[in-house]
C-alpha cells in the first residue's frame, strides 16, 4: 500500500495522532453540497471551532489535486466552500479523483475511509445515508452503510436522514454487525427530529462509556465501525408529522424530475430547506454543532 502518495495529512493532526492526542474527522460534502456560501465558510470554522474548545483536534478532509487531505489550510476550506467544479465522492470514486487530480468533497463514506487510513478514530457528520425509500424496486442504498460495515470509525451523527427508510437501514446495520448507540436516549433519531419512532440498539448516557466500547469492539479485532445516534437539542427540534408531510412531497417532486443516485440527497434536502424556508437549514447546522461537541468528547476519552 503506498498511502504517502496520495495521503496529506496535516502536521498538526500527523502529531495528534502520533501522540494519541484527540481528533475528529469532519466531512466535506455538507460544505460543497449542503449550504450555500459563504454560510458554509462560517459553518465551517464553527465546527472546528466547537471541536477544539472541547480538547480535540479537526480534521477537515477532502479530494484536492491528487491527494486524500486530511486537514485543510484556509485557503483550500475556502476552495470547498465557494462555488466551482467540486464532485461528491464516494468510495467507489476515490480512485477515478485521485488518478485523474479532480478536487472532490468527501462524502460519509469517504471520510471514515480517509480517516481510518490516518489513524483517527472518531467522526462527526451530520446524519447517515442509509436505505431509501423505495430500495425494495430501486436498489437505492447508500455506501455509508457498507462502510460502517468494514472500516473501524465511531460516526457521531443524528441518526440517519429522515428523508430515508429509518427502520430498512436500522435492519441493514443489524444484519452487517453495526452496533447503533443512542446518545443519552433509547430512541433512534431521525435528523430534524428527536425521535423515529424506532429504538436504538443501546443507550449509553457517557461519552467515557461509549469510548470504552468503540475500544472494546477494535481490541477484539471486531471490524467496522459504530452509529453513535446523538439526537438533536430539543429546542432545535422539528415536528415529525410535519417534517414527513415535507419529505413526501420533495419525493414526489425528486421522481417527478427523474433524480436518482447520488444526485438525490442533495436535492431533497434543498427542497426540504425551501418547503420550511429555511428552517430545516438552521436545524441542520445545529445538530451538526451538537454532534462536533459530542464526537470531540468521546475522542477525547477514546485517548486516555
Amino acid at each position: 500500500m503506498n498511502l504517502e502518495k496520495y495521503l496529506d495529512i496535516t502536521p498538526e493532526i500527523a502529531r495528534a495522532v502520533s501522540e494519541n492526542r484527540p481528533v475528529v474527522a469532519l466531512e466535506s460534502t455538507i460544505l460543497s453540497h449542503g449550504m450555500p456560501y459563504p454560510q458554509n465558510l462560517e459553518f465551517a470554522h464553527k465546527v472546528e471551532e466547537i471541536i477544539r474548545a472541547e480538547g480535540a483536534v479537526p480534521a477537515t478532509t477532502a479530494i484536492l489535486g491528487g491527494k486524500l487531505k486530511v486537514g485543510l489550510t484556509a485557503d483550500e476550506l475556502e476552495r470547498m466552500c465557494k462555488p466551482g467544479d467540486i464532485g461528491k465522492v464516494s468510495r467507489r470514486d476515490v480512485a477515478v479523483y485521485l488518478a485523474q487530480k479532480r478536487d472532490g468533497a468527501t462524502t460519509v463514506a469517504t471520510t471514515m475511509l480517509i480517516a481510518s487510513l490516518a489513524g483517527i478514530r472518531i467522526f462527526a457528520t451530520g446524519g447517515i445515508g442509509g436505505v431509501h425509500r423505495g430500495a425494495q424496486e430501486t436498489f437505492d442504498i447508500s455506501a455509508d452503510l457498507q462502510e460502517l460495515a468494514n472500516t473501524p470509525v465511531g460516526v457521531v451523527c443524528a441518526g440517519a436522514k429522515s428523508l430515508l427508510d429509518l427502520g430498512l437501514t436500522l435492519e441493514y446495520l443489524e444484519t452487517y454487525g453495526v452496533p447503533v448507540l443512542g446518545v443519552r436516549t433509547e430512541d433512534f433519531p431521525a435528523f430534524y427530529c428527536r425521535s423515529s419512532g424506532l429504538k436504538v440498539d443501546y443507550r449509553i448516557d457517557t461519552e467515557e462509556e461509549i469510548a470504552g466500547i468503540l475500544r472494546t469492539k477494535w481490541e477484539l479485532g471486531l471490524k467496522g465501525g459504530a452509529v453513535i445516534a446523538n439526537p438533536i437539542p430539543e429546542e432545535y427540534a422539528l415536528d415529525y408529522d410535519e417534517m414527513e408531510q415535507v419529505i413526501t412531497k420533495a419525493l414526489a417532486m425528486a421522481k417527478e424530475q427523474g433524480v436518482h443516485g447520488k444526485a438525490t440527497t442533495p436535492f431533497l434536502l434543498a427542497a426540504i430547506k425551501d418547503m420550511t424556508h429555511g428552517v430545516s437549514l438552521a436545524s441542520n447546522l445545529e445538530l451538526a454543532y451538537n454532534n462536533a461537541r459530542v464526537a470531540a468528547r468521546i475522542a477525547v476519552a477514546y485517548c486516555k
